[in-house]
């Protein structure tokens, strides 16, 4: 389906637009609960702001000026903690205290990794939107509360570097602990537990003799990656990870030797992919004109085309779905922000208020606000087809259905 531009009405302008980055906002994110964004730059700069005034409330040096913080993230799953991620091989988990960020972070992992894959904590089906998976408040009783990380026992071979044999077999850690990112072999995709700053597993689990043949090697750099959990997985982890030839593979942590599934949507580097809200399906976007939503066929671990986008321009950088499952957007090269229903497929608005490239964007966990951050140095606010409140009488309904 070829983009649409939409005429009828002009482009909506951003509700509010956060000023003070000294360098180009590689990454934004939400505080699952309280009204705070986080925003990190290319000069290593992790700025706090407040939503409702539209002010910073901290900001700390968190990486290397020539490194930088490449990506950031926050779940409701880590309460008030944030993962910052830098060009320097580190991530580094910070605490939220009453004047803002810690001076420290209480958590330093050396990853050893220095590519431009974005770090991804691990997501879950969400009954209603708002409410995450490993969040504080009521989750559904098939949501399991940790993940089972199984160890290869045949795996005797392995370069113990890899570190994926740290954890006995059948050893367990809880899921908002855990963060995917590439690995030390660019090829490679790793799990690493925060707190302890152990690697957990590598993805394909194989020596390094064979690593040079394997068949993922000859797919490049893994350029993005998505954790999740469906509820079909019995609480294992699943990964989406996506690569410089433009495929995108479907791992399951029990079997670490080969994916599920493989497919390519690109012709050119995939370089953002994004799960929905159920964990059913997700959208990709890379570096040629396209832009491609599908679905996850969990009993035969298969991916389906749902929907294929064809741009006026290439390259996406990012891409966000909101928790409802009903809007989609896109950070483009061409300092676009685009917005499509993620239900039918169809563009929605273009957002043209940023004059750089846009490198990423994202939803709050509410569904009211959409944050997105350019090498422009600014962070705009949008408010965009926000959900219905519920009323009084609906309330009252589910009150009644409850009871």
């Amino acid at each position: 389906m070829a983009e649409k531009q939409h005429r009828r009405r002009p482009s909506p302008d951003p509700v509010a637009v956060l000023r003070g980055h000294r360098a180009a906002v590689n990454d934004t994110c939400f505080h699952p609960t309280l009204p705070l964004l986080f925003s990190g730059a290319a000069d290593g700069e992790l700025r706090v702001w407040d939503t409702a005034s539209h002010r910073t409330v901290s900001s700390v040096w968190a990486h290397g000026g020539a490194a930088g913080v490449y990506s950031i993230a926050a779940s409701s799953g880590l309460g008030n903690m944030i993962v910052s991620q830098g060009r320097d091989g580190l991530c580094k988990c910070w605490v939220i205290e009453e004047a803002g960020l810690s001076r420290r972070p209480i958590f330093t992992i050396k990853t050893s990794t220095y590519h431009f894959c974005k770090m991804s904590l691990v997501k879950g089906p969400s009954s209603t939107y708002g409410t995450q998976f490993g969040s504080s408040g009521t989750n559904s009783d098939a949501e399991p509360q940790r993940v089972v990380v199984k160890v290869n026992t045949e795996s005797h071979s392995a370069n113990p570097s890899e570190g994926s044999q740290e954890y006995e077999q059948g050893s367990s850690s809880d899921v908002q602990n855990i963060i995917t990112i590439a690995g030390e072999e660019s090829s490679q995709v790793a799990l690493w537990d925060i707190k302890s700053s152990r690697k957990i597993l590598c993805l394909p689990q194989t020596s390094s003799a064979n690593m040079t043949d394997h068949p993922t090697k000859q797919r490049g750099l893994c350029m993005a990656v998505q954790a999740f959990i469906p509820c079909e997985s019995a609480g294992y982890v699943n990964i989406l990870s996506s690569y410089e030839d433009g495929s995108t593979r479907w791992w399951d942590v029990r079997k670490p030797g080969s994916p599920l599934s493989s497919v390519k949507y690109h012709s050119e580097s995939a370089l953002s992919i994004a799960v929905d809200g159920s964990c059913n399906g997700g959208i990709s976007g890379g570096a040629d004109s396209k832009v491609t939503m599908f679905s996850l066929d969990h009993q035969k671990g298969m991916f389906t085309v749902r929907n294929e986008i064809e741009l006026e321009r290439p390259g996406i950088a990012s891409i966000a779905i909101r928790a409802d499952n009903k809007i989609a957007a896109a950070a483009g090269w061409d300092h676009r922000i685009r917005v499509y229903n993620y239900n039918k497929g169809n563009a929605l608005a273009v957002l043209k208020y940023h004059s750089a490239t846009c490198n990423a964007v994202t939803f709050s966990p509410d569904c009211k606000l959409m944050a997105s951050c350019s090498a422009d140095t600014m962070v705009a606010l949008w408010e965009l087809y926000p959900p219905k409140t519920p009323s009084k009488e609906d309330i009252t309904r589910t009150d009644e259905v409850s009871c």
